[in-house]
């Protein structure tokens, strides 16, 4: 793909009216919704916002490059906005911006529309080119002028790639020596445009100053141009211009310079000259996966990324092990009861995946606090929140709680993972100053042992005696819940469902029931609550499919199309299927499913239907303890939703 083809004359303000950065945002914003770039202006805005507060996109020489890529967004394209007074973008070097390039990219943009926008961005590093820009008058002279730089370009690549196979194939006449190799790695959080833009200006900047650079990408394609341990052992020093985590392990004992992936842009020749100057620290990898250049979150917002690590990988346990376990109880139901070969191999295989669900969240938790060391002891911790006496594989004994007669379950393996996290957290800089010549006891010896004792000790003596007790307090509660309150806790786990479709809230949802199933999978309480997010899982795409089927004109082509798709999501439990008609129309969507959900969920619990599974949609249906119930709590709740939607919405042609 060109980058005419990311260009078009439509998305181009020749003459910005905007005097400030808030201004001009809303004002590129506003093209891109009536261009058709962008389906939500609110949501749009809010993530070029985000990223603005990571870093400013204001990259100095008069240039910013605000970007984004979500659901919001409906395809690749570059805006292009011009100011004739400059607007103070807190760009890096203080100067006003001139030149607005504001990339976008859908979240399912193929690599095609990536490479055109990496080009883009490598191209904005020549100043002859912004020069040219900025005398343009018409946006079809933008056009051509990217175009013939690109055809430029390419033929200096192509000649760049004919020169090195014929260096290749004359066997290097050249000594090496001569040259010195730089190698380096640039990043940033979404990979669109700094990544790229950095690795040209470290190149050009090594061409200018006598050195080969040689600069691995990790954008939003991925890996590219990934270095070699040849290139690496050749290098004379390495620089990472990154605002995440890179593979750093591969760099011990190399002379290295770290920053942002900004530094790559603005001061490219800084860093290529500190290289060769011998400048740069001598890095040593201690071996436990702690690696440079990320750009960390904090506070709450950090505390739900490490939660949500833990609960991704933990989620193909649940369903996985969930459904054998179902499976088996279909085989127990209709085909010779719990003696059969069938139904104990199934019952034991996902008994087994659910038996891991706690012990894999909680070191996965750790894992997203304290990296690779912390990841043993947040599965053991995890391991004694899931039991508290008993045997394991027929030879080993263990008492894993102090004083206390129940498991401490779903919140104690929680507590397992943070704790642990946080404990080898602790470790690392307790033992940061210790001499080089022992770093390798530290991931192999000091983490290991004293994380593992320390997790031990607090969930023995006081997280499993406190959450034994809780967990059994909360399982006494919902086992003898009255139908009152049973019906308003399955309306609002069911409506909770629908608020994000997949976000937090869905995900606080849905762990809270498959906790509770976890903790008893044979708890008639516990199925009826899987039973209530699963219809409030349901309703969302069902409720699109309908309103999109029988108010036609209220609802898009493609949105007919994709509501055709949602009976099948929905029939499946996949939530996520609405979430392109959230994205479009948040305001009617979400309150629409919303309420459809909470009503499904109260059906549910007035008509005590249970679902012992913990995934699987009309497809575990058998399974219910009120089959006529599950369907008629999800066709209820779908068709008040769809009829809400059908006549909030508004006709498309108005």
């Amino acid at each position: 793909m060109r980058i005419k083809d990311i260009l078009n004359p439509e998305s181009m303000i020749m003459s910005l009216k905007a005097t400030n950065k808030e201004e001009a945002i809303n004002e590129m914003a506003d093209l891109e919704v009536a261009t058709g770039v962008v389906n939500d202006k609110d949501e749009f805005v809010k993530s070029i916002w985000a990223r603005e507060n990571q870093s400013t996109t204001g990259i100095g020489e008069g240039i910013a490059m605000p970007h984004a890529r979500n659901k919001s967004i409906n395809k690749a394209r570059v805006l292009f906005a011009k100011s004739d007074q400059g607007i103070d973008f807190d760009s890096l070097d203080g100067q006003p911006v001139h030149l607005f390039f504001m990339i976008t990219a859908p979240d399912g943009a193929d690599n095609t529309h990536l490479q055109a926008l990496a080009k883009l961005s490598g191209l904005l590093v020549n100043p002859d080119l912004i020069a040219k820009l900025k005398a343009a008058t018409k946006p079809e002279e933008i056009i051509d002028i990217f175009t013939a730089a690109e055809d430029a370009k390419d033929a200096e690549e192509k000649a760049a790639a004919e020169k090195a196979a014929a260096k290749k194939a004359e066997d290097a006449k050249e000594d090496k020596s001569d040259k010195p190799l730089i190698v380096g790695v640039t990043a940033c959080i979404n990979g669109i445009a700094h990544t790229y833009m950095a690795e040209q200006a470290l190149i050009k900047a090594g061409e200018k100053l006598g050195a080969e650079v040689r600069i691995e990408t990790n954008g939003s394609e991925g890996v590219k141009h990934e270095l070699t341990a040849d290139e690496i052992k050749r290098a004379k020093g390495v620089i990472i211009a990154s605002d995440k985590k890179v593979k750093m392990a591969r760099f011990d004992g190399k002379e290295l310079i770290a920053g942002p992936v900004v530094d790559g842009i603005n001061k490219p020749e800084e860093l290529v000259k500190d290289i060769l100057a011998g400048k740069g620290s001598v890095y040593h990898d201690s071996g436990n996966s702690e690696e440079a250049s990320e750009a960390k979150a904090s506070g709450l917002h950090a505390i739900y990324q490490q939660l949500m690590n833990g609960i991704s990988h933990m989620l193909p346990f649940v369903i996985g092990g969930g459904i054998l376990m179902a499976i088996s109880f279909l085989v127990e139901q209709y085909m010779g009861g719990a003696k059969t070969e069938a139904f104990v191999f199934l019952n034991n295989a996902g008994s087994m995946a659910f038996a891991f669900m706690v012990p894999v969240l909680a070191a996965y938790i750790a894992e997203a606090i304290g990296d690779a060391p912390a990841l043993m002891p947040g599965f053991v911790g995890g391991f004694m929140a899931t039991v508290y006496k008993g045997s394991f594989g027929g030879a080993y004994v263990a008492s894993v709680n102090h004083s206390a007669n129940s498991a401490a379950g779903f919140l104690g393996g929680i507590a397992a993972g943070f704790i642990a996290g946080y404990i080898v957290v602790g470790l690392k800089k307790l033992f940061k100053g210790l001499p080089k010549s022992v770093e390798g006891m530290k991931p192999m010896l000091i983490y290991p042992i004293l994380s593992l004792l320390l997790t031990a000790l607090v969930m023995f003596f006081i997280i499993n005696p406190i959450f034994g007790a809780l967990n059994a307090g909360i399982t006494a509660f919902l086992n003898h819940l009255g139908t009152g309150n049973l019906v308003l806790l399955t309306a609002i786990l069911a409506g909770m469902m629908s608020i994000d479709m997949g976000g937090p809230f869905n995900k606080a949802a849905y762990v809270f029931a498959s906790g509770a199933f976890a903790n008893d999978p044979n708890s008639k309480t516990a199925a009826i609550l899987m039973a209530a997010v699963m219809v409030g899982g349901m309703v969302a795409p069902f409720a699109t499919a309908i309103a999109s089927a029988f108010f036609k004109n209220k609802f898009t082509d493609e949105e007919r199309k994709a509501g055709i798709t949602n009976w099948i999501l929905g029939f499946s439990f996949i939530t996520e299927g609405a979430i392109p008609f959230a994205a479009a129309d948040p305001s009617r969507v979400i309150p629409s499913s919303v309420i459809g959900s909470a009503i499904a969920g109260a059906l549910v619990g007035l008509l005590h239907v249970g679902v012992p599974a913990p995934h699987g949609g009309f497809w575990v249906s058998p399974l219910a303890t009120n089959i006529p119930g599950y369907f008629l709590a999800v066709i209820i709740g779908s068709i008040v939703a769809a009829v809400i939607l059908g006549f909030w919405k508004k006709p498309v042609n108005k």
